[in-house]
């Protein structure tokens, strides 16, 4: 989780100059086109210069000034239009039926009063300033265009209109940019939110150890009572300080196997203050600095460290309240106690009834992810970010969204789950319907993510378990849940496939169904 926090503010800075680059383009774009602030610099002697000029040719320098060109009666009225480029001309689409029209009424109700100004002041002879103007296509299309109205002799004006489509595709892409980067702050804040909340609330001792100068960085309520120490003089201690010295050698050549990548197993030390600990430590890097999660667990006893002092009651009351689910479960995956969110999502009414069940009963959609969560904490003592499904007892089913903890009770252990419901975020309809939308329990980058965490054989195992299941359930599908010819399709005995329902859970098999089958 640390990790990937340090990650993301390195791509924030990144992505925070990009947009800081792109909005000041964008501004010194949009005073290119403000115009009028400048005095207008007119040719000297136009008539040496252009010489007597037909009105033919007049028309194909206006039509070539712009990208789009309107000549226009005092009135507004438009008498006749030129467009520079096919692809504009293809936007604007019923360029023919401009004529005859007023100039404000084939633009954006918000762009009238924009128009007006463009006719006022070119009739007063004034200096005209580029102004932004909207049309709007048939389909409802905004098609922007920047617009600026000169008074000729007599009683036409024309206004010369620059095309502002590739601007306003920038500006969108800013704006989308912003979004994103809100999106990943907040994901941060939540990140961070449940990394500092199993942090506080965890019983057990937590620690983090400066690798280069073995010295405490941070440290959790939990480790600040176990040490003997106030809220201020744990951070900056030495690792020397907190062990005897017969086991400081000990614990110190722990962290360097683990820092080598040596899967080590428990260790043993006494503290200061003359408790034998369980001692376990994670090697990771944050910004080029490398560090110890290091975790300090009693050897003996059913207790807790510390009783839950007052403050830390508002924070369980937090977690209660929390939009999130919240569940504590056994070592063996059994509830032990959640929040009402959790409650919610399980369609649990009475919450009695879901202490000392398995979570699986609810989570996870191929009948293994508990046992993929269980397996990585014991050998990580954490998850964050894993994918999988929650079923209600009702039979609605959601997208979830884990992050977990291993805790010590006592010599205990259990785990805390983070569950979060994405489905909002992540639900899209497919084209042919919710079955064509339908996925796999787990994707291959998602199966790719546990490289490392998790065995080979129980990502093996995992993966063929899902995709028997589905093989399974798509031939009772195609059969009208015919079983015989399930059976026949996947090329199995009836009782092999009874078995296979069985452990699946699918359909509804009664105590006649073996006997049903090896009687055939």
């Amino acid at each position: 989780m640390i990790k990937e926090m340090v990650g993301f503010r390195r791509d924030e800075k990144r992505q925070v100059a990009n947009i800081n680059e792109a909005s000041l383009d964008w501004k010194v774009i949009k005073g290119v086109h403000r115009g009028g602030s400048a005095p207008v610099k007119r040719f000297d002697s136009p008539k040496t210069t252009l010489g007597d000029l037909d009105a033919e040719a007049v028309a194909a320098l206006i039509a070539a000034a712009a990208d789009i060109t309107l000549v226009l009666d005092t009135t507004g009225i438009v008498h006749d239009v030129a467009v520079r480029t096919d692809d504009l001309a293809a936007d604007l689409r019923d360029l023919a039926g401009w004529r005859g029209k007023s100039f404000a009424s084939i633009t954006a109700p918000d762009s009238r009063p924009k128009v007006e100004a463009l006719i006022a002041d070119a009739g007063n002879n004034t200096e005209t300033r580029w102004r932004h103007v909207n049309h709007l296509t048939p389909d409802g299309r905004s098609i922007p265009i920047l617009y600026c109205c000169v008074q000729l002799e007599g009683t036409r004006l024309v206004a010369f209109g620059r095309d502002l489509r590739d601007l306003s595709a920038l500006q969108q892409r800013l704006v989308a940019a912003q979004q994103s980067m809100e999106r990943d702050y907040s994901r941060l804040r939540d990140v961070e939110t449940r990394y500092r909340l199993l942090f506080q609330l965890s019983s057990e001792a937590v620690i983090i150890l400066d690798a280069a100068r073995m010295r405490v960085l941070e440290a959790n309520p939990a480790a600040r009572t176990l040490f003997d120490a106030n809220g201020d003089d744990l951070p900056g201690a030495a690792l020397a300080a907190l062990f005897m010295p017969e086991s400081v050698a000990l614990v110190e050549a722990n962290l360097g196997a683990v820092r080598a990548g040596v899967r080590v197993d428990d260790i043993t030390a006494r503290t200061r203050g003359g408790r034998d600990m369980i001692v376990k430590a994670s090697f990771f890097r944050q910004e080029g600095d490398a560090l110890f999660l290091v975790r300090i667990a009693p050897l003996h006893g059913s207790t807790a460290l510390t009783e839950m002092p007052d403050a830390k009651a508002k924070l369980l009351w937090a977690v209660e309240r929390a939009p999130d689910g919240f569940v504590v479960t056994d070592g063996d995956g059994r509830v032990i106690i959640a929040n009402a969110a959790f409650f919610d999502m399980a369609e649990i009414v009475h919450e009695e009834s879901a202490r000392g069940r398995p979570l699986d009963d609810w989570l996870g959609a191929s009948g293994v992810d508990v046992a993929v969560l269980i397996a990585n904490l014991r050998q990580r003592g954490a998850v964050r970010f894993f994918s999988s499904t929650m079923r209600g007892e009702e039979g609605t089913t959601v997208q979830v969204e884990i992050s977990a903890v291993s805790i010590r009770n006592g010599g205990q252990p259990c785990f805390g789950f983070a569950i979060r419901n994405v489905a909002p975020r992540i639900a899209v309809p497919g084209p042919d319907g919710p079955a064509a939308a339908r996925a796999l329990p787990r994707s291959v980058e998602q199966l790719t993510e546990l490289i490392g965490q998790v065995p080979l054989k129980d990502l093996v195992r995992e993966a063929t378990e899902v995709i028997e299941r589905l093989c399974i359930e798509a031939a009772l599908e195609l059969t009208g849940n015919n079983r015989a010819s399930a059976a026949e399709m996947l090329g199995l005995s009836r009782q092999s496939l009874y078995v296979k329902l069985r452990r699946y859970g699918l359909g509804d098999l009664g105590a006649g169904a073996d006997e049903a089958a090896e009687a055939e």
